[in-house]
């Protein structure tokens, strides 16, 4: 009963003091980024974390979290976090690595003779790629602030799919360029619903500094895709091309599709919804996954559909400056990764056979798991950002003016294998990066990721045109263009850190500042601060 009046009193607000998050120099992060593992005693004025506690700023924690000590605290809030990793995190892996290779496949079908048997000339087929992400961008914000009203992710998003599924079977059945490019841009305006709806969803799960690494594991969805698609691309050309009368190409798609839709189903049995309408969380466990997100930034998170309006989320991010210094920032690193769009492309310019060239594309994306999760770890032990994205782009402007420069084989390989570990891993902490600048409240926080994320595709609709047959195999218009955009990239990462640095310094002054959470009178200590 107890459990079930601080719900009720959680959705009410009530005993609720609108302040703010954690102080990085109370968690022991330094200027080395050194945390420290030494956990407070109880009463120290700090949580199990490290973190300052609720009622050292004004917040009053349910009955039931009272009534727990620190380790108490600190073992239930371990076993609720490992039931929802358990629960969520393998789902939307497997999920997003469907998602990836739905969308990339095309590149795969080329080696597989779908440009030949469709009679696609260079621009026809740089279009159908191209064309996708029209699709995808139209849908992202509408997408999001929808998933947001609903508060049903885990039926929402596995319909998503389940659809899109059916649509890139389908793709088998195309005999021209006209309803190869109608087939694909639906497939980008459904597929749209799913990665920037994956950041929301983990947002209104994890705290700001469990974000980075979950992010990581997320986007190792598309990592693992770029290897499996690789390998599992192979086998197909290599073993089923007429089949049936079939060709390579087709089976991709169909195998690819038919997997993605029985995956979907399986996924609505396993999926949550968010903290409040998950049905097999337990009461106490429940107010703890509520109760975690409002301690980590002093306001409370999605409450319900009634609390959700699309356009009021819509302006308050659009009227952020910081949205345009994030969105300039994460485009610039898409754009500077467009390769992975024709990896398998890129790859065989290196002379060998079609299968061979396919099994090369693995080595890069697994290196680039590994990397990634590296960098999104440290990212979140030291509390750090700016470093975290700006250090891997500097190694992807290396990659890229070797692979524009050279004609050797062993480093012009070097440079595939560096630059897409490099792109990817500083682009996963950019994406946590957003959710940890705009924390509260949760539409605005929805309607900038699904704008910034639907910006930043739009690369791949010019990308899409740097990569003809004719350019090979040096590619070198588009390397130095992917070189340029990570030097920009590096550029406004800087600008951003220098902004939120001025922020935090007002913000210690005790000045109001748009768009962050600010302390009331008497609402004890203001120890937000943007993470830099």
């Amino acid at each position: 009963m107890t459990a079930q009046r601080d719900i009720a009193a959680a959705e009410k607000g009530e005993g609720l003091v609108p302040t703010t998050i954690h102080n990085e120099s109370a968690r022991g992060v330094g200027t080395s980024g050194e945390s420290s593992d030494e956990k407070p005693p109880i009463n120290s004025g700090l949580d199990s974390d490290g973190d300052v506690t609720s009622l050292q700023r004004g917040l009053e924690p349910p009955e039931f979290i009272k009534g727990l000590t620190a380790e108490e605290r600190h073992d239930l809030e371990k076993k609720l976090k490992r039931k929802i990793d358990t629960r969520l995190l393998p789902a939307i892996i497997v999920m997003y690595i469907l998602n990836y290779i739905d969308r990339n496949n095309i590149a795969a079908a080329k080696l597989a003779g779908l440009e030949k048997d469709l009679g696609l000339s260079s621009v026809e087929y740089s279009t159908a790629v191209s064309i996708l992400f029209v699709g995808y961008l139209l849908m992202q914000i509408p997408s999001n602030l929808l998933l947001n009203k609903l508060g049903k992710p885990a039926l929402y998003l596995p319909t998503c799919m389940i659809i899109w599924g059916i649509i890139s079977a389908v793709t088998a059945a195309c005999t021209n360029a006209a309803g190869l490019l109608a087939n694909r841009f639906f497939l980008g305006f459904v597929e749209a619903a799913y990665f920037p709806g994956c950041l929301y969803y983990l947002s209104c799960w994890y705290t700001r500094k469990e974000l980075g690494f979950r992010t990581a594991v997320l986007y190792s969805g598309a990592l693992i895709s770029g290897a499996f698609s690789g390998l599992l691309s192979a086998g197909v050309t290599y073993g089923m091309d007429g089949t049936r009368g079939i060709t390579a190409w087709q089976w991709l798609f169909i195998i690819e599709g038919v997997i993605t839709v029985a995956v979907a189903i399986g996924a609505y049995f396993v999926l949550p919804n968010f903290p409040r309408t998950t049905s097999w969380l337990t009461e106490e466990e429940r107010i703890l996954a509520i109760w975690r997100l409002e301690e980590d930034v002093g306001q409370d998170d999605w409450v319900g559909s009634s609390e959700q309006t699309f356009w009021q989320g819509a302006k308050l991010a659009f009227t952020d400056v910081k949205t345009y210094v994030l969105m300039v920032l994460v485009f610039c690193i898409s754009a500077s990764g467009t390769v992975t769009n024709f990896f398998p492309a890129v790859v065989s310019t290196l002379g060998y056979d079609r299968v061979p060239s396919l099994l090369l594309t693995a080595p890069p994306y697994v290196l680039a798991v590994i990397v990634t999760y590296i960098n999104a770890t440290h990212a979140d032990k030291t509390g750090e950002r700016y470093w975290h994205v700006a250090g891997p782009m500097c190694v992807a402007i290396v990659a890229y003016i070797i692979a524009a420069t050279t004609s050797h084989i062993a480093p012009r390989y070097l440079s595939m294998m560096l630059m897409v570990p490099s792109v990817y891993s500083g682009f996963v902490v950019a994406l946590a990066w957003i959710s940890n600048i705009m924390p509260r409240p949760p539409a605005k926080r929805a309607a900038a990721l699904a704008f910034i994320n639907a910006v930043a595709n739009t690369s791949s609709i010019y990308a899409s045109y740097l990569y003809p047959n004719s350019a090979a195999p040096h590619y070198t218009l588009a390397m130095v263009v992917n070189c340029g955009t990570a030097v920009i990239a590096v550029l406004t990462a800087t600008v951003l850190r220098v902004m939120l640095v001025r922020l935090n310094k007002k913000l210690e002054r005790g000045i109001f500042v748009e768009g962050a959470i600010n302390s009331v009178p008497g609402g004890g200590i203001n120890p937000f601060r943007f993470k830099i």
